[in-house]
């Protein structure tokens, strides 16, 4: 008998804590945005590359603008004429580092790292900024693969799995405002 009246004192404590985190304002991760409603487009100005590795800028300009189209918040144009706001930033640095090692001392895992200034703005009167980080730091571990013949450097791949990585986390955080 103390079990049937367990059972439902469990079911009603469970449907008041699910009543209870349904109205504290609980939501979704990414649905929030601290951009204003009215800007619809906006032009991605490619980055610029402070760095000594060459195409990093190329990846990385793609890579933001694949992911502002994925994340259809806005339209992506070719140009200032006609946009609400605008992207722009450079790459401050890049890095890859060996990070494991095989039993001969040969690197087998690289990590990339990449430092970016980003900004966001309106293209008005005003320009004022929407969104702003100078030191947008990312990091990226990719395998050196091993073959008969040596070591294959695979880094313009992971170069451009890494700068699809950062443009997911950058967008993201330009869009949530942090």
């Amino acid at each position: 008998m103390k079990t049937r009246l367990v059972r439902p004192s469990v079911a009603l404590a469970l449907l008041v804590l699910l009543v209870g985190l349904a109205g504290c304002g609980y939501g979704l991760v990414g649905r929030g945005s601290n951009i204003p409603p009215d800007i619809h487009s906006v032009y991605l100005q490619p980055l610029e590359n402070r760095t000594g590795r060459t195409q990093v800028e190329q990846f990385l300009t793609r890579a933001i603008a694949d992911e502002l189209v994925t994340r259809q918040r806005f339209a992506v144009i070719a140009s200032t004429t006609g946009a609400d706001a605008q992207i722009s930033g450079a790459v401050l640095a890049f890095g890859a580092t060996p990070v494991t090692f095989d039993n001969t001392g040969r690197a087998t895992e690289y990590e990339i790292s990449i430092t970016a200034q980003v900004l966001f703005k309106r293209l008005d009167k005003e320009q004022h900024v929407l969104w702003k980080n100078d030191h947008y730091l990312f990091r990226e571990s990719y395998p050196v693969t091993v073959s008969g013949t040596g070591y294959i450097d695979l880094e313009n791949t992971a170069l451009e799995s890494a700068s699809k990585k950062f443009a997911q986390t950058m967008v993201s955080d330009l869009l949530e405002g942090f």
